[in-house]
């Protein structure tokens, strides 16, 4: 299986902002006392939108999903916690913490997919999870090595080891787990999503080892990078901290690689 894609789904943004169910443990969120929920919302489709031009002019296409205003979906444009595509045509679908996160599921992005001439094979859903208070969120709570067949997932309230599990055995991936944290206000906290501290491209592995507090945890994550052939690239917390863990590597015009990140990553 190919590890990078050339096409990416993009939700724009109608209504962001921080989102007060899921700022309970994603401690990056901050709220801006100047700005008004609308100039929030403009800033970030302004963003979004050039963001969106940079990608297609460097060849790498984008399928763009207008997010609707009703339900209210502040975290629309995380379209990865909810859905995953993989290169036989199946499709994940998972399980959100946030309730207002769950309406983010939407059938007719499907129907979209497949009108931009893409397979849809089958749809796997783990998303009946909710009801029993297990979480499983997409590539944010897993990092996969689709070559490789190896999933890393940092355990959080947002990824449910007996729920990875199960995804590993049904996908045929063997499971690397382990807990990573965070300071916040001089306390140890889990880190809410796998893919803030590690990216897996092609021939490289961007990881902050220093989240992994327990040592054995540590090397033996290091191990299975390195046994699969990635050269380890390791990053600070600080870094974290400016989302240099957030990365996603693609395949552009005339099938150059493109690592995309935000500004503050860069």
């Amino acid at each position: 299986m190919n590890q990078t894609t050339n096409t990416i789904l993009m939700i724009r943004p109608v209504a962001f902002r921080m989102n007060e169910q899921t700022a309970v443990n994603n401690y990056y969120q901050k709220v801006i006392d100047d700005l008004l929920p609308v100039t929030v919302n403009a800033k970030a489709q302004a963003e979004f939108d050039a963001y969106v031009e940079k990608l297609k002019a460097v060849g790498i296409n984008v399928i763009v999903v207008e997010d609707t205003l009703n339900p209210n979906t502040p975290d629309s444009v995380f379209p990865n916690n909810w859905i995953s595509f993989h290169e036989n045509g199946d499709v994940v679908l998972y399980p959100m913490f946030a309730e207002n996160r769950r309406k983010e599921r939407r059938e007719d992005i499907l129907d979209i997919i497949e009108e931009k001439g893409f397979l849809v094979n089958e749809i796997m859903d783990y998303t009946s999870a909710e009801e029993d208070g297990f979480y499983l969120e997409g590539t944010g709570s897993i990092v996969l090595d689709r070559e490789n067949e190896i999933a890393y997932c940092a355990l959080s309230p947002r990824a449910d080891e007996e729920l990875f599990i199960e995804f590993c055995e049904d996908f045929e991936y063997t499971p690397v787990i382990f807990e990573a944290f965070q300071t916040v206000n001089g306390q140890r906290k889990a880190i809410y999503h796998t893919n803030v501290i590690m990216c897996i491209a092609e021939t490289f592995a961007v990881i902050c080892a220093d989240c992994i507090d327990d040592k054995s945890e540590r090397k033996s994550v290091l191990y299975k990078l390195k046994e699969s052939g990635k050269e380890v690239i390791l990053i600070t917390e600080e870094q974290v901290n400016n989302f240099a863990g957030n990365m996603l590597q693609v395949r552009g015009a005339n099938d150059e690689r493109f690592l995309i990140m935000s500004n503050a990553a860069l």
